[in-house]
């Protein structure tokens, strides 16, 4: 008997807008997994820089895209006891980890080199079912919609660049260059943690800019970005949240952290430096790289999208049905929005 097909987003090859609905087999799972069926995924910058084929990591082709999102449990494995048919829950990204690699073992699996992530690894959740390993899987509390469950993910590296990886005090002037989710939502963080902060964006950013502000953050252009950083006491600001990943934004966070700062680069970018790191040096300064997170993190994060004390809703640009993935994808790849959100099967 053939295998039940079902429409799925794939990135099918390297090469520009390499990406289109397909028919994919339902996957078959294995008894420490879960069948989860997706109710929304989260379109993210790297699923868009797949379609353009900006990226710089390696990616399995075909695979199906999408590795922000939620739904419910409607088939679990045969060593699987915590979840059952009809769980609400919400997944990490890390499909494959080595559980005897050093990093694993101390609670880094995100840090594991054997890593493969959902949507460039293995099949994503750009589809109707997907396949997850239970241990990825936590419960979304009741008054939390699957659809902002979905951006758990997204929160979370923000949470790990912002709170985990570096430490931002209350009343320290936290910089952040590049008002994509990911840079609004660092911001976002930020502020819970009492930090006085500063979105930096282009002329062309300015309704993402309007969106930092409903943040309650600062938001300036980029080019005053020395000026802000330098209005207390001339020094710098303590901290610098690279999150547009290029060449530039990177010098700028150089040269506006203070002496003892630090930056936290969450931003990927494949171009070269083509400048000197030196001031790093002279200045003491911190240059933390912030990848992915754990299962602790995500915990936490859950906790404050239950709470609302992060208001990641207001970063949904728009809502699409998975037919309408390429509307989604142009239209926050235009700037017109933050984020798109594909809707593959709505809550009742």
């Amino acid at each position: 008997m053939a295998a039940a097909l079902q429409p799925a987003v794939v990135n099918f090859s390297r090469d520009p807008h390499s990406v289109e609905l397909r028919e994919i087999p339902i996957p078959t799972i294995g008894p420490d997994d879960v069948l989860l069926e997706v109710s929304a995924v989260g379109v993210c910058g790297s699923d868009l820089h797949q379609w353009t084929s900006q990226h710089s990591w390696p990616v399995n082709y075909p695979v199906t895209l999408g590795h922000e999102f939620a739904g419910r449990v409607c088939q679990t494995g045969a060593n699987v006891k915590n979840y059952r048919e009809g769980d609400r829950v919400c997944s990490e990204t890390a499909a494959v980890i080595d559980p005897d690699s050093p990093m694993t073992r101390i609670g880094r699996y995100n840090l594991d080199p054997n890593r493969k992530g959902f949507g460039y690894g293995v099949d994503g959740a750009m589809t109707q079912k997907v396949r997850v390993p239970a241990r990825c899987l936590h419960r979304v509390p009741d008054n939390l919609p699957l659809r902002l469950a979905a951006l758990t993910e997204p929160c979370c590296v923000a949470f790990s660049a912002v709170a985990t990886n570096v430490t931002v005090l209350p009343g320290d002037r936290i910089l952040v260059l590049g008002p994509g989710p990911i840079g609004l939502l660092c911001g976002a963080v930020a502020k819970l943690r009492g930090a006085e902060v500063a979105v930096a964006g282009l002329p062309r950013d300015a309704e993402r800019l309007e969106l930092a502000k409903q943040l309650g953050c600062q938001a300036i252009d980029i080019s005053n970005a020395a000026d802000w950083a330098n209005e207390r006491d001339g020094l710098g600001c303590e901290g610098v949240v690279d999150a547009a990943g290029v060449s530039a934004t990177l010098k700028i966070a150089i040269d506006v952290v203070r002496p003892a700062g630090w930056i936290s680069k969450v931003g990927w970018g494949r171009d070269p430096v083509g400048f000197s790191l030196d001031p790093i040096v002279q200045k003491n300064v911190q240059l933390q790289g912030s990848f992915s997170h754990t299962w602790a993190i995500w915990e936490r994060v859950l906790a404050l999208l239950s709470s609302q004390a992060l208001a990641a809703d207001k970063i949904i640009g728009g809502v699409w049905s998975l037919e309408n993935w390429e509307d989604a994808f142009e239209t926050m790849h235009s700037g017109k929005i933050v984020k798109s959100v594909l809707e593959v099967r709505p809550e009742a």
